[in-house]
Protein backbone atom coordinates (compact mmCIF):
# COMPACT_ATOMS: atom_id res chain seq x y z
CA UNK A 1 0.00 0.00 0.00
CA UNK A 2 0.88 3.36 -0.48
CA UNK A 3 2.67 4.95 2.88
CA UNK A 4 -0.52 7.05 3.46
CA UNK A 5 -2.07 3.38 3.31
CA UNK A 6 -4.44 4.98 0.93
CA UNK A 7 -6.26 2.69 -1.02
CA UNK A 8 -8.18 4.15 -4.21
CA UNK A 9 -11.89 2.60 -5.90
CA UNK A 10 -12.56 2.60 -9.24
CA UNK A 11 -14.29 1.64 -12.08
CA UNK A 12 -13.00 -1.24 -13.74
CA UNK A 13 -12.04 -1.05 -17.46
CA UNK A 14 -10.38 -3.07 -19.91
CA UNK A 15 -6.98 -3.06 -19.70
CA UNK A 16 -8.15 -4.21 -15.76
CA UNK A 17 -9.14 -7.74 -16.87
CA UNK A 18 -5.91 -9.61 -16.61
CA UNK A 19 -5.81 -8.13 -13.19
CA UNK A 20 -8.92 -9.16 -12.36
CA UNK A 21 -8.14 -12.80 -13.30
CA UNK A 22 -5.58 -12.84 -11.31
CA UNK A 23 -7.40 -12.35 -8.62
CA UNK A 24 -10.28 -14.25 -9.14
CA UNK A 25 -8.72 -17.18 -10.84
CA UNK A 26 -7.04 -18.78 -7.21
CA UNK A 27 -10.27 -17.84 -5.31
CA UNK A 28 -12.47 -19.42 -8.19
CA UNK A 29 -9.94 -22.52 -8.47
CA UNK A 30 -10.55 -23.33 -4.79
CA UNK A 31 -13.68 -23.54 -4.83
CA UNK A 32 -14.18 -22.64 -1.09
CA UNK A 33 -16.07 -18.97 -1.26
CA UNK A 34 -18.05 -18.69 -4.27
CA UNK A 35 -20.19 -20.76 -6.31
CA UNK A 36 -18.71 -20.62 -9.30
CA UNK A 37 -17.23 -23.83 -11.59
CA UNK A 38 -13.73 -24.48 -10.59
CA UNK A 39 -13.04 -24.68 -13.88
CA UNK A 40 -14.38 -21.58 -15.64
CA UNK A 41 -12.79 -19.90 -18.47
CA UNK A 42 -11.33 -16.36 -17.97
CA UNK A 43 -13.50 -15.11 -20.48
CA UNK A 44 -16.09 -16.60 -18.81
CA UNK A 45 -15.71 -15.40 -15.43
CA UNK A 46 -15.06 -11.82 -16.57
CA UNK A 47 -18.00 -12.17 -18.71
CA UNK A 48 -20.06 -12.95 -15.16
CA UNK A 49 -18.30 -10.34 -13.34
CA UNK A 50 -18.78 -7.77 -15.87
CA UNK A 51 -22.41 -8.64 -16.75
CA UNK A 52 -25.69 -6.33 -16.35
CA UNK A 53 -26.81 -4.73 -13.85
CA UNK A 54 -23.47 -5.27 -12.22
CA UNK A 55 -21.14 -2.41 -12.02
CA UNK A 56 -17.45 -3.39 -11.64
CA UNK A 57 -14.77 -1.24 -9.75
CA UNK A 58 -11.38 -2.62 -8.54
CA UNK A 59 -9.16 -1.33 -5.99
CA UNK A 60 -5.62 0.27 -6.34
CA UNK A 61 -2.76 0.89 -3.94
CA UNK A 62 0.65 1.54 -5.73
CA UNK A 63 -0.55 1.62 -8.58
CA UNK A 64 -1.40 -2.05 -8.65
CA UNK A 65 -4.78 -3.52 -8.83
CA UNK A 66 -5.51 -5.34 -5.20
CA UNK A 67 -9.13 -5.73 -5.19
CA UNK A 68 -12.54 -6.22 -7.04
CA UNK A 69 -16.05 -5.84 -6.78
CA UNK A 70 -19.12 -5.56 -9.06
CA UNK A 71 -22.25 -4.13 -7.17
CA UNK A 72 -25.66 -4.11 -8.99
CA UNK A 73 -29.49 -4.68 -8.24
CA UNK A 74 -30.56 -7.94 -6.79
CA UNK A 75 -33.12 -8.65 -7.88
CA UNK A 76 -35.84 -6.95 -10.59
CA UNK A 77 -38.89 -5.34 -10.09
CA UNK A 78 -40.54 -4.66 -6.24
CA UNK A 79 -37.00 -6.03 -5.37
CA UNK A 80 -34.60 -4.19 -7.42
CA UNK A 81 -34.43 -1.60 -3.98
CA UNK A 82 -31.84 -3.94 -2.81
CA UNK A 83 -28.38 -4.14 -3.94
CA UNK A 84 -26.14 -7.14 -3.95
CA UNK A 85 -22.11 -7.75 -4.13
CA UNK A 86 -18.99 -9.55 -4.71
CA UNK A 87 -15.58 -9.05 -3.37
CA UNK A 88 -12.12 -10.23 -3.76
CA UNK A 89 -8.80 -9.50 -2.64
CA UNK A 90 -5.32 -10.83 -4.21
CA UNK A 91 -3.73 -13.25 -2.24
CA UNK A 92 -0.66 -11.09 -1.49
CA UNK A 93 -2.83 -8.21 -0.30
CA UNK A 94 -5.04 -10.13 1.99
CA UNK A 95 -5.24 -7.91 5.54
CA UNK A 96 -4.47 -5.02 4.18
CA UNK A 97 -7.86 -3.50 4.18
CA UNK A 98 -8.84 -3.96 0.55
CA UNK A 99 -11.87 -5.53 1.05
CA UNK A 100 -12.89 -3.12 3.54
CA UNK A 101 -12.52 -0.69 1.35
CA UNK A 102 -14.51 -2.37 -1.46
CA UNK A 103 -17.10 -3.18 1.38
CA UNK A 104 -17.51 0.40 2.02
CA UNK A 105 -17.26 1.78 -1.12
CA UNK A 106 -20.10 -0.52 -2.79
CA UNK A 107 -22.60 0.98 0.27
CA UNK A 108 -21.51 4.58 -0.65
CA UNK A 109 -22.46 3.60 -4.55
CA UNK A 110 -25.31 1.84 -3.74
CA UNK A 111 -26.71 4.73 -1.87
CA UNK A 112 -25.74 7.10 -4.36
CA UNK A 113 -27.78 4.61 -6.88
CA UNK A 114 -31.14 4.69 -4.38
CA UNK A 115 -30.55 1.25 -3.24
CA UNK A 116 -32.61 1.16 0.20
CA UNK A 117 -30.70 -2.08 1.38
CA UNK A 118 -27.70 -4.71 0.29
CA UNK A 119 -27.84 -8.14 0.56
CA UNK A 120 -25.25 -10.76 -0.18
CA UNK A 121 -27.41 -14.09 -1.14
CA UNK A 122 -24.84 -16.85 -0.38
CA UNK A 123 -21.56 -16.19 2.07
CA UNK A 124 -20.09 -19.91 1.95
CA UNK A 125 -20.24 -20.09 6.13
CA UNK A 126 -16.52 -21.76 6.63
CA UNK A 127 -15.55 -18.37 5.30
CA UNK A 128 -14.79 -17.06 8.50
CA UNK A 129 -12.55 -13.82 7.61
CA UNK A 130 -15.52 -12.37 5.12
CA UNK A 131 -18.33 -13.27 7.56
CA UNK A 132 -16.70 -11.09 10.32
CA UNK A 133 -15.78 -8.14 7.78
CA UNK A 134 -19.17 -7.77 6.59
CA UNK A 135 -20.43 -7.93 10.20
CA UNK A 136 -18.31 -5.44 11.23
CA UNK A 137 -19.36 -3.52 8.23
CA UNK A 138 -22.88 -3.78 9.35
CA UNK A 139 -24.15 -6.76 7.72
CA UNK A 140 -26.42 -9.51 9.63
CA UNK A 141 -26.73 -13.09 9.43
CA UNK A 142 -30.70 -13.24 7.94
CA UNK A 143 -31.00 -16.16 7.00
CA UNK A 144 -28.99 -20.11 7.11
CA UNK A 145 -28.84 -22.56 4.38
CA UNK A 146 -28.06 -25.63 5.50
CA UNK A 147 -25.43 -27.98 4.11
CA UNK A 148 -26.25 -25.66 1.19
CA UNK A 149 -22.27 -25.69 -0.22
CA UNK A 150 -20.31 -28.71 -1.27
CA UNK A 151 -16.93 -27.25 0.05
CA UNK A 152 -14.34 -29.19 -1.42
CA UNK A 153 -12.10 -29.77 2.00
CA UNK A 154 -14.92 -29.84 4.65
CA UNK A 155 -17.94 -31.17 3.15
CA UNK A 156 -21.45 -29.86 2.50
CA UNK A 157 -21.25 -26.62 5.13
CA UNK A 158 -23.92 -23.88 5.30
CA UNK A 159 -24.33 -21.04 3.32
CA UNK A 160 -25.25 -17.74 5.03
CA UNK A 161 -27.87 -14.42 3.69
CA UNK A 162 -26.47 -11.70 5.31
CA UNK A 163 -28.52 -7.93 4.79
CA UNK A 164 -27.88 -4.70 5.08
CA UNK A 165 -30.12 -1.55 5.63
CA UNK A 166 -28.49 1.23 3.65
CA UNK A 167 -31.20 3.55 5.04
CA UNK A 168 -29.61 3.98 8.44
CA UNK A 169 -26.35 5.57 7.44
CA UNK A 170 -22.21 5.07 7.68
CA UNK A 171 -21.24 2.31 9.72
CA UNK A 172 -18.61 3.29 12.13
Amino acid sequence: MSPSGEVFIRPATGPDHDAIWAILEPIYRAGETYCIPRDITKQTALDDWFAPPFSAFVAVADGRVLGTSHVGQNRPGGGAIVANASFATHPDARGRGIARSLVEHAKHWARAQGFRAMQFNFVVATNADAVHLWQKAGFSVVGRLPGAFDHPEQGYVDGLVMYCDLTKGETP
